[in-house]
């Protein structure tokens, strides 16, 4: 479990990427240092509007030069390579362009941190608008894209041109199945609510109470704005991404950091993070149609009071590597308010990893509904009395379960703290799960006749943002195709270890 750190030991973490203000970092291999001038403040990008899928045309070679505010650094696998560095303030837009690509230097920050509260001296917004089909990478794990707290950031692919955030090994043709931890990541900083407090005598949740970001040097997060909009990602790849800083101090595929509900995240895939896939400290905000690839630790962690809704999720493991699919927790004060309450539906976990599959611990009140989890030898860890506990003031009680089939050899963890009869007591509060059920998914994700045989549980009864479903999992049938086109790895001939042709027609 990732744990985060606090400011005074982040700020030791400088030099590797922001001791120059990430404005004349080159990335190796990418070309000589560049000082970027003052950014160039364009017209606000237009509403989006859906985009049909251009016709792939033939590569014609890398283009002449690069758009405005990135930096023409030479070529990369027959493209040119485009340069983005130091603070995006203003609008910056990156178009899909044949024969461009763009690379990340160092840290690359959507604006500078306006604070919980918005008045941060020297905060400014930033808003980075990319275009469906563009491809970014980073060359290390010194490169990273981070978005502050009042910034946004707006990339938004189609189902056949996902964007895709990947590394420069991916784009030269080296990454394996294996590779992991090529280049930095994805982080969003945004201003709702958080449990955990820099300083002494600070209310959690309140416009205050801020946390530094792990991996990340003079990166904070939290506030009071439940709604706080930090942009919208659809049809998303983060790939081969993660990067330790230090022991236990690692960026994640993406980092959500006291992100808002009125943010859009709907189609994202993180495959092969060195870290976790996806990290949500706090926040509020919410996502449909997650798939978690061969993460190298946590496929989903939680912390810090993290509140909200997910739904369609498909997380595979890979043999090779991976910890748990998730860990939820909250370190220490386990029962201060907001505490944690995750709830997924509608997905299926498979793993082929030796630990357990789902642990709970710290005073989270998580929940899941119409879901799979098969291949773990254990499905179920609860740790911690306040876990699973009886409700009380400031909290939701117990972990729920509705719908849930359980195939692993042995259904919960059994331990001296929460014993598997404590455990399989607060399972079976629940309706319609099995704990002891024989997998048939099909292609490891795809539901077989003992998964289409359970009666699904109406999750829109829970939350207004779940949408009622006839059946449990992730994927109700082989007819349901909801993850094809955007994402890489899951079916024959989608490999992650290629990137797609550029289909620009501009």
């Amino acid at each position: 479990m990732s744990q985060l750190r606090s400011f005074f030991l982040l700020t030791t973490v400088i030099s590797l990427a922001a001791c120059s203000g990430a404005r004349d970092v080159a990335s190796p291999g990418e070309g000589n240092i560049v000082v970027i001038p003052p950014p160039v403040v364009v017209a606000p990008p237009p509403t989006p509007t859906p985009t049909p899928s251009p016709t792939p045309t033939p590569s014609q070679g890398p283009a002449a030069s690069c758009p405005t505010g990135t930096s023409n650094v030479g070529t990369i696998a027959d493209r040119r390579n485009c340069q983005v560095s130091g603070t995006i303030l203003g609008n910056l837009v990156l178009p899909n362009l044949r024969g461009v690509i763009y690379s990340l230097s160092g840290r690359v920050q959507v604006g500078n941190d306006v604070g919980g509260d918005g008045a941060t001296p020297g905060g400014q917004a930033g808003i980075l608008t990319i275009e469906a089909g563009a491809i970014l990478f980073g060359s290390s794990g010194a490169d990273f894209l981070l978005v502050n707290r009042g910034s946004q950031i707006f990339a938004e692919g189609t189902q056949n041109n996902p964007i895709i955030f990947t590394s420069r090994a991916n784009i030269e043709g080296t990454s394996t199945d294996n590779s992991i931890g090529q280049w930095g990541g994805l982080v969003i900083l945004g201003r709702a609510p958080i449990n955990r407090c820099i300083g002494a005598g600070v209310a959690p949740g309140s416009a205050g109470c801020q946390s530094a970001v792990e991996g990340v040097s003079n990166g904070f997060f939290g506030g009071a704005l439940p709604n706080d909009n930090s942009g919208r990602l659809r049809f998303v790849q983060v790939r081969y991404s993660g990067f330790e800083i230090a022991p236990g101090n690692e960026l994640n595929g993406i980092t959500l950091g006291g992100v808002g509900s009125g943010t859009t995240l709907d189609r994202i895939q993180v495959h092969n993070s060195s870290d976790d896939g996806i990290e949500w400290f706090g926040g509020t905000v919410n996502s449909r149609y997650l798939v978690l690839t061969g993460n190298d630790d946590d496929s989903i962690d939680t912390d810090q009071g993290y509140r909200g809704d997910n739904q369609f999720v498909i997380v595979r493991q890979r043999s090779g590597g991976g910890d748990r699919i998730v860990e939820a927790d909250s370190p220490g004060n386990e029962n201060v308010v907001p505490r944690s309450r995750p709830r997924f539906a509608n997905f299926t976990f498979t793993s082929a990893r030796t630990g357990d599959a789902l642990l709970l611990r710290g005073g989270t009140d998580f929940g899941f509904f119409n879901g799979v989890v098969t291949g773990s030898p254990v499905c179920l860890d609860i740790d911690g009395a306040a876990t699973i506990q009886a409700a009380q003031a400031g909290d939701d009680g117990p972990p729920r379960f509705e719908s849930v089939f359980f195939s692993c050899a042995t259904p919960f963890r059994d331990e001296a703290d929460v014993t598997a009869a404590q455990i399989a007591a607060a399972f079976n509060m629940g309706s319609n799960n099995v704990s002891n059920g024989t997998s048939t998914l099909q292609n490891g994700f795809i539901n077989g006749p003992n998964e289409a045989a359970r009666p699904a549980f109406n999750a829109s009864t829970v939350s207004s943002f779940f949408v009622p479903t006839t059946y449990i999992g992730a994927v109700r049938d082989a007819a349901d195709t909801w993850y094809q086109g955007w994402t890489c790895g899951l079916v024959a001939g989608s490999s992650c270890t290629t990137v797609p042709a550029n289909t620009a027609t501009a």
